[in-house]
């Protein structure tokens, strides 16, 4: 059996995901929302397992993305023991726009 490193969501990151949730739920209804759900649980199942299956940013080093579906995408790092999921996005978002919000975040 593979090894599996904990994946823990920063405040923000938990903070994004919870309004990404109520955002689908509200336009899109439940069944989205489930849907979603499912392929980010999917994703995270993939970091634990193969942290290093995605690309590392090329904005910042130490920083991967793992794209959840066509329009959204985590970074996370990964440290000695566990993955950290620092934010999700839209991939629409102008990146450069994603890095100052992390930047003001966890400064």
């Amino acid at each position: 059996m593979k090894h599996r490193l904990k994946v823990f969501h920063s405040k923000f990151a938990e903070r994004k995901l919870r309004l990404l949730l109520d955002y689908i739920e509200s336009e899109w209804g439940s069944k989205s929302k489930s849907s979603f759900f499912s392929k980010y649980s999917k994703s995270i199942e993939q970091i634990s397992t193969h942290p290093r299956s995605c690309p590392e940013s090329e904005y910042k080093s130490g920083l991967f993305k793992c794209v959840v579906t066509k329009q959204t995408s985590v970074l996370y790092r990964i440290n000695e023991d566990s993955v950290e999921i620092i934010t999700l996005f839209d991939n629409r978002q102008n990146q450069n726009e994603v890095f100052e919000e992390i930047k003001n975040y966890f400064a």
